[in-house]
């Protein structure tokens, strides 16, 4: 049997199941800017501009509280990285798979 990995699900899965159902349907009208260029290329292909513009800006929502989040908890992450450089890793003499 094959085993399939975190990283092949995740690949899998569309990044808009991951929004709750009752998320996507609260939505608000804003006018957004775009080139003349760009908004004609996307009609020309079909594209639906309110989607494609929704998916970047949570993608920048996103990215922007994974950013405020590690600088929040870089003491932290620093603290705790030290310990382990100094302590090793816990439970390592319980780990299955060594890598040496």
């Amino acid at each position: 049997m094959k085993k399939t990995t975190v990283d092949q699900i995740a690949t899998k899965i569309p990044v808009v199941d991951l929004v709750p159902l009752c998320r996507r349907t609260q939505k608000q009208r804003t006018n957004v800017t775009l080139t003349a260029a760009n908004l004609a290329a996307a009609r020309e292909l079909g594209l639906n501009v309110s989607a494609i513009s929704d998916a970047a800006v949570s993608e920048a929502v996103r990215t922007a509280r994974a950013r405020s989040w590690a600088a929040e908890n870089a003491e932290a992450i620093s603290e705790r990285r030290a310990w382990i450089e100094t302590n090793g890793t816990p439970l390592a003499d319980l780990q299955v798979l060594k890598v040496d």
